[in-house]
């Protein structure tokens, strides 16, 4: 492990802070109590995921580098850097006009194919592969969207619009926040320029998510809940596109209320999500969106993790099934909420044993969520041994 990995999280975020931000400072810039920092940085007591969000937000860094995950500045392996420069090159390069210099583009089937592999490569959390393949749709689609005409130009829109959706929410996990916010904004102008109600409405998600990782919850939970009421479906008609964007919306919108502890609301949202789920019946991808029943389910343990109701989340879980379709991501992300709620109930082994599943399944994407060392730091107060054995099976620092 590296020095800052040795550190606990009370002397990182006293290091983060420095000497020309007080306590005090750090307080009123998180907007969580002066009690909460000095508590904090004394190693007393554990801090929720969400003022976790706030403190790293406040100090312009990432939940990983205050949990020890990631070392500042230096905490990307070589690959993953280069997957990021690569990522960014592609954004603002094929944003300014860097796509004039390519020759004989994909065609239009090329470039929709190649956007399938890039979605499939996000739902894996393969950052190296995604970036390549971000940089080939959006700069040779750039360089034909910008003679194309008629039904090919609107197509290619779309194309562009999700890729740069993508760009944007892999940039995000790999915390780039600006980069992910410049990729959004491009997508957002593709996906209007386009007319298509659903992958503008999808758009907002991804502004959402931003907003919630940067802590910015109210803003988060407003982003979703108006943009699904824009595109409320008539559940008296099928139409799949809108409740799929509709009810993928209302997690969103659910997900940030739970973060603020309003349970009133994220229950009225969820309920609405799964409304929509119903009325779809099944597992559907469009718009390399995946939404459904099971994503009902899965997001609902989540949301009552977050409203600290653990026992709750336990029970849904154990009537939750995941099919083989499920995305890798998508799948682990579901199973560090529920490894969290086990360290909540006492079930430490098992909560070790999930963790173990997670990073062994997904080992390049794990490196970028906080919840890892959230866990990891709860099962160290019961046996340190063990999470030192899951920190070197899975590759991640989880404790000093």
């Amino acid at each position: 492990m590296s020095n800052w990995a040795d550190l606990t999280t009370g002397k990182r975020i006293k290091a983060l802070r420095g000497s020309d931000l007080t306590q005090q400072g750090l307080a009123e810039a998180a907007g969580v109590s002066y009690a909460l920092i000095q508590k904090a940085e004394q190693d007393r007591g554990e801090l929720s995921v969400g003022s976790l969000l706030k403190l790293a937000a406040a100090l312009r860094t990432d939940v990983g580098v205050i949990l020890g995950q990631q070392a500042p500045r230096r905490g990307m392996s070589r690959g993953t850097r280069a997957a990021a420069r690569r990522l960014s090159d592609a954004v603002h390069d094929s944003a300014l006009g860097g796509w004039d210099c390519v020759e004989n583009p994909s065609t239009l089937s090329e470039l929709a194919r190649a956007h399938d592999r890039v979605s499939a490569a996000y739902w894996r959390g393969s950052y190296g592969e995604l970036s390549e393949l971000i940089s080939k749709v959006l700069l040779e689609g750039q360089a034909r969207h910008a003679h194309a005409t008629g039904y090919e130009r609107e197509r290619l829109g779309s194309v562009l619009a999700s890729t740069y959706q993508f760009a944007s929410s892999a940039a995000l996990l790999l915390e780039q926040r600006d980069l992910s916010l410049s990729a959004l904004t491009s997508a957002r102008h593709l996906a209007e320029d386009s007319g298509d109600e659903v992958l503008s409405a999808l758009m907002e998600s991804t502004l959402s998510w931003i907003y919630l990782r940067s802590a910015r919850v109210p803003r988060a939970m407003a982003v979703a809940e108006q943009a699904a009421l824009r595109i409320e479906p008539s559940f008296s008609r099928t139409n799949r596109p809108q409740l799929l964007a509709y009810g993928r919306l209302m997690i969103s919108a659910a997900v940030a209320a739970s973060r603020r502890g309003d349970a009133v609301s994220a229950d009225d949202y969820l309920s609405q999500a799964h409304a929509a789920a119903a009325r779809l019946g099944e597992d559907v991808t469009m718009y390399g969106t995946h939404f459904g029943p099971t994503a009902a389910s899965t997001e609902a343990v989540g949301i009552a993790v977050a409203l600290g109701n653990h026992g709750r989340a336990l029970q849904l879980a154990a009537r939750t099934n995941l099919p083989r379709s499920m995305p890798k991501l998508a799948r682990n992300r579901y199973k560090l909420d529920v490894a969290l709620a086990q360290c909540s109930a006492g079930m430490y082994d098992k909560a070790g044993d999930t963790l173990v599943e997670v990073g062994l399944d997904a080992p390049e994407w794990v490196k970028h969520q906080a919840l890892p060392g959230v866990i990891g730091q709860r099962i160290a107060k019961v046996s340190t041994a063990r999470v030192r054995s899951i920190s070197e099976l899975i590759g991640v620092p989880l404790v000093a």
